[in-house]
């Protein structure tokens, strides 16, 4: 029996980093998009409670597949079994990863 595939996407939103895990990732039918279905969201204990994963589970919450443009993803890789998915702050300040296309742009000074 083989065992279904599990992938974890980090993509840019809103100025965060997210990262999630789903068991279906594919080229959308709307150029320039990936489309992710399936979210994977762990079964924790009621004791802990991971914030940031409430917030993601609230955010897709009856989502059966979510686009997301192509542009803002950072990576997919398949991975053996699920994390837990997040939100990581990009604020360019403490993070070694820059957005694309860049938030800021430096013009050189004009002489």
């Amino acid at each position: 029996m083989k065992q279904q595939s599990i992938f974890r996407i980090s993509f840019y939103n809103r100025g965060d980093i997210y990262e999630l895990y789903a068991r279906s990732v594919r080229q959308g039918d709307l150029y320039g998009f990936i489309e992710v279905e399936e979210i994977i969201f762990g079964e924790r204990s009621a004791i802990v409670i991971d914030p940031t994963e409430e917030r993601l589970k609230a955010e897709f919450q009856g989502v059966r597949r979510t686009s997301i443009p192509l542009q803002s993803i950072i990576r997919i890789d398949e991975v053996e079994r699920e994390g837990s998915n997040r939100i990581i702050e990009a604020d360019g300040k403490t993070g070694k990863v820059t957005p694309f296309p860049p938030s800021r742009i430096s013009h050189p000074p004009e002489s």
